[in-house]
């Protein structure tokens, strides 16, 4: 081994023997700062605890979940572009990240846009008045839907198609009412634009069967009616009566067809929806939650804590630092500006 590197090796240890020769003469410095650091930091947290929630600096957060099944493998990936075209919101979607156009048609894109769009969020902020709530007075409209968004938030799991909408805040109830309001809003714009035809169809159907039944139970009331006259002999012409009776019950008969139509074709429906998986599914809506999402105050603690000491590490040498430079003449001279 060379002197050089002999003496380089004795430089090393000797500043190494310096460093903890000030980490032991400032070691009071140290422990004084880190040790007020974290009795403020524990004295603070409990003071958040202790609290009332709408009072508190540091407020226990809750975030509820509500999670749905979106399908996003539809072979009728045209039936969404045509009706995004309908309804006007091709080129907004378009805008968002979602494809309408061709077999490659994301859902779960679409749901997280919505959840986002300035339609839901302005029937949320109108619904639980969260300009008052937030205490907005400037911008209300802008600042509510910024607010808003902080809170709000949506995420789409590629491997189980799972979509998952949940909301944060310091009263676990509210927060459970805001999620399960955004799902069935999001249900809600689902069929709006017409995603799911076996489920516009089936509702059709539905209105269209009710209709046809109470058809036939009004020409039925008729039919008994005439006949109640006839045999009371109130009617003054017995043909005409009876030509009343055989025009009603042609319209009985015709809606009663057309109510066994639509009943079999209900019927049929129903088997096709229960063998094809919908676009949007409702798994399970938000429940309120018992145990909070945030804040973490011991992670808290540990970081005020670590923050601290390397600080007052810092800070010692630092100190350190300045009582040499004021012990050497030639550097005090030069702060002096004296040659």
């Amino acid at each position: 081994m060379s002197e050089n590197e002999i003496q380089t090796k004795q430089e090393d240890e000797i500043s190494l023997i310096d460093l903890f020769a000030v980490l032991l003469h400032w070691k009071w410095l140290i422990t004084i700062i880190t040790g007020i650091a974290c009795v403020a930091v524990v004295i603070v947290c409990v003071i958040s605890l202790k609290l009332p929630p709408e009072k508190s600096f540091m407020p226990n957060k809750y975030t509820p979940k509500a999670q749905m099944l979106i399908n996003n493998k539809d072979s009728g990936g045209s039936s969404l572009s045509s009706a995004l075209s309908s309804s006007g919101l091709g080129s907004l979607a378009s805008l968002a990240g979602v494809k309408v156009s061709g077999a490659g048609v994301s859902y779960s894109a679409l749901a997280s846009y919505f959840v986002t769009s300035n339609t839901i969020q302005d029937a949320v902020i109108q619904k639980f008045n969260l300009i008052e709530r937030y205490k907005i007075e400037k911008y209300p409209i802008a600042s509510s839907r910024k607010e808003l968004s902080k809170v709000l938030s949506a995420k789409f799991d590629d491997e189980t198609g799972v979509f998952t909408v949940s909301f944060t805040d310091r009263d676990p109830v509210f927060a459970q009412a805001v999620v399960n309001y955004v799902v069935d809003l999001l249900e809600k714009r689902f069929t709006e634009i017409g995603v799911d035809q076996n489920k516009l169809a089936a509702a059709n159907l539905e209105e269209n069967i009710a209709t046809a039944y109470n058809n036939m139970l009004d020409y039925q009331n008729k039919i008994q009616e005439l006949e109640r006259n006839a045999s009371y002999g109130m009617g003054t012409n017995g043909s005409s009566i009876v030509m009343d009776t055989k025009m009603l019950q042609l319209e009985f008969n015709v809606q009663q067809q057309i109510y066994s139509g639509l009943k079999a074709q209900y019927e049929s429906l129903k088997v096709t929806m229960a063998s094809e998986q919908p676009i949007f599914q409702i798994l399970e809506y938000a429940e309120i939650p018992d145990q909070k999402s945030g804040p973490s105050r011991g992670k808290l603690c540990i970081i005020v804590a670590f923050a601290a000491f390397f600080m007052s590490v810092f800070l010692a040498f630092l100190l350190n630092a300045i009582q040499n430079i004021k012990k050497d003449p030639q550097a005090m001279a030069k702060l002096k500006g004296n040659k």
